[in-house]
């Protein structure tokens, strides 16, 4: 009977250190994981698809998020003075790699750190803004994407002007924030109004309230169509942007196909969702063991013109043949 107790003894004694050591296994497995930092400025989600695409991108390198890599995600929730000190915070929690998309996101993580690889998506010139010294050589610890989202503005404002060919006047719409993205922009689209006769004016919106004072301003105004310049603040607000365009009768022109998926008229411009996968890809090399100084900045080839046949219909419009011929997808 003794010797029986003694053995059950033994056996949970065994169980209960069993039980104790596997969550420690567990937990030393999880802490040997490669860890990525996320930075971005908006809402997580008003990029669902977008991280979708960037995982899909690890996923092609090897990489399962929660099963061989885990990802801390930061957002700043449209609140870019917060990205410096949550760019601080990722540095502090020496992670693999910080993955950016946008301006402000990518400057925020360049300003943390020296060491730590950084992989970024912007729509801007990354050698003119100082990111990057060269695109084949990006030297440093950061590289990534380029998407030519900023510089297609004056091709995209002729697009809008073959859709509406009646337009005089246009309402250019741009977050005063993005300061880097701007200039360019609105570079190009005075040289594209100008080439064919547009007169542009412009709205500032920093805020959901202060895009609602912009659209009520423009209904008072009646421009012929509005053009809504690419930033990470706006394309987080791209619902009520298409609605207020929709309520207001305003053709409306948008850098991004999510707008026009969101009701929005039409977009000319990268595909975003395949951007963040190109993301991916490059910060699962770099888990792999490439150096950022090694890869250079890939220029996006996806570049999309997509019309919404029924908001076309809605407002009024025409869409001309050509136009339809050209396009990437309509949608109806």
């Amino acid at each position: 009977m003794q010797f029986d107790q003694l053995k059950r003894r033994e056996f949970i004694t065994l169980l209960g250190g069993s039980a104790v050591a596997w969550p420690l296994a567990a937990r030393a497995q999880q802490s040997a994981m490669p860890v990525i930092g996320f930075l971005d400025s908006r809402l997580p989600e008003a990029i669902t698809d977008r991280l979708r695409g960037f995982r899909q991108g690890l996923k092609d390198t090897g990489y399962v998020e929660g099963e061989n890599v885990a990802i801390v995600y930061r957002f700043a929730e449209n609140q870019d003075d917060r990205l410096p000190a949550l760019a601080a915070e990722l540095v502090s929690r020496r992670i693999a790699v910080i993955a950016t998309a946008g301006m402000p996101p990518t400057l925020a993580a360049k300003a943390a750190t020296t060491t730590i690889p950084i992989v970024f998506l912007v729509g801007e010139d990354p050698v003119r803004l100082g990111i990057v010294t060269s695109f084949s050589r990006p030297d440093g610890n950061i590289t990534g994407i380029n998407d030519f989202t900023a510089e297609l503005a004056g091709k995209r404002l002729e697009l809008l002007r073959e859709l509406v060919p009646r337009a005089a006047r246009v309402a250019v719409l741009v977050n005063p924030a993005n300061v880097a993205g701007i200039e360019t922009q609105l570079k190009d689209v005075g040289a594209a109004a100008r080439a064919i006769g547009l007169q542009i004016q412009i709205h500032n919106a920093n805020t959901s309230a202060e895009i609602d004072a912009a659209f009520e301003t423009m209904s008072r105004e009646r421009p012929d169509a509005v053009f809504v310049t690419t930033s990470a603040f706006l394309s987080g607000r791209r619902v009520q942007l298409a609605q207020l365009a929709a309520f207001h009768r305003l053709p409306a022109s948008y850098g991004l196909r999510e707008y026009v998926e969101a009701g929005g008229l039409m977009s000319y411009g990268a595909n975003i969702v395949d951007g963040y996968r190109q993301v991916g890809i490059y910060t699962g090399r770099i888990l792999n063991g490439a150096k950022p100084a090694d890869l250079p900045v890939v220029q996006s080839n996806k570049i999309e013109l997509v019309i919404n046949a029924q908001t076309a219909r809605m407002l009024g419009l025409a869409v001309p043949p050509s136009l339809l011929a050209t396009a990437d997808e309509a949608i109806e």
